[in-house]
């Protein structure tokens, strides 16, 4: 009589690894109403982006004689909805070649809150692990309640006397402060119409993580590119893949380091993105797969997953799109 051996399908499950470049270039993450403003925004950017692109390589290449450099482009296609990728992406990649780039990878945010029946966005927040202050007690709501997360404790909740004085105020405090505390506190969604609404930073977080290869869901990786073979884009952003591999490029879009460009208004948007990305519980199989790899090119990876993404903030022109108030 044979014994039926009974094991959880969790234990079965392995973590699939993602093809890895050397770096992962991103030259644009605008918003909808930087296309608004036409080509003539776009050229502007792109203009300012190709300065820098040459530099970021070069450094590249100080760690690899011959480094896998993949590019890439975000459309805003969450928060509002502009034009049609028939009529929007063209204009992108002329303005792009014009300027001497390529893009060889592009994305829409919305792909970062769902993608492929996925919720990508729901699925990294319950990883989220909040490094409690010292000398906290657990008196503020976790953030899967409050949608807040912070780098140390808050300034507690105060009173005031029959005078009007306020009692028992305390500054706030950064949990890794060093002489003097740094404090942030970011809004990681809202709800409106009774649905959620997921915030820049934290898309932009996934975002990352899909970029440093490791996103996982379930295991298995997400957010892979199509190749895109047609000339012609389709009329409705539902109808395009959440990623795409424009050219034929042997650079995988997944990286062991990212770079950023982007105008320095986005620099309040990043800090808060390296704030989440240094409270996520990534999946450790994906990350024992990069620094093995990583290391085994002779290129080791920063333990801190924030320490991996790097950003170029260019001034923009005094005529640009947010100096006119449009």
């Amino acid at each position: 009589m044979s014994e039926a051996v009974f094991q959880e399908t969790t234990a079965e499950r392995r973590t699939q690894s993602v093809p890895l470049a050397h770096l992962s270039l991103e030259l644009g993450h605008l918003y909808m109403e930087d296309f608004e403003a036409g080509p003539k925004r776009l050229a502007e950017h792109f203009a300012e982006v190709r300065i820098w692109v040459d530099a970021v390589r070069a450094s590249a290449a100080r760690r690899s004689k011959r480094p896998r450099i993949s590019t890439c482009f975000l459309i805003d296609d969450y928060f509002t909805r502009f034009s049609t990728p028939a009529e929007l992406i063209p204009m992108v990649l002329k303005e792009a070649e014009k300027a001497g780039l390529v893009i060889d990878y592009l994305a829409r945010e919305s792909a970062c809150a769902v993608a492929e029946r996925v919720e990508l966005a729901e699925s990294v927040m319950h990883r989220l692990v909040e490094s409690p202050p010292p000398g906290s007690y657990g008196s503020r709501p976790s953030v899967s309640h409050s949608g807040w997360l912070a780098n140390g404790q808050r300034t507690p909740s105060t009173s005031r006397s029959a005078l009007g004085a306020v009692k028992g105020w305390a500054a706030p405090q950064e949990t890794a402060a060093r002489n003097h505390s740094i404090f942030m506190d970011v809004e990681l969604w809202s709800e409106k119409d009774g649905k959620r609404l997921w915030s820049c930073p934290f898309l932009a977080a996934v975002w990352q993580l899909a970029r440093l290869g490791l996103l996982r869901h379930l295991g298995e990786p997400v957010l892979l590119p199509t190749q895109w073979e047609s000339a012609e884009f389709p009329q409705d952003w539902d109808r395009l893949p959440p990623l795409i591999r424009l050219t034929d490029t042997k650079a995988a879009f997944s990286a062991y380091r990212t770079c950023t460009l982007m105008p320095n208004r986005f620099l309040a948007v990043e800090d808060a993105v390296r704030l989440i990305l240094d409270q996520i519980d990534v999946d450790a199989g994906a990350l024992q797969q990069v620094a093995e790899r990583s290391a085994g090119e002779g290129m080791p990876v920063p333990a801190a997953v924030a320490q991996r993404a790097t950003y170029v903030f260019y001034e923009e022109p005094g005529d640009s799109f947010e100096a006119e108030g449009t």
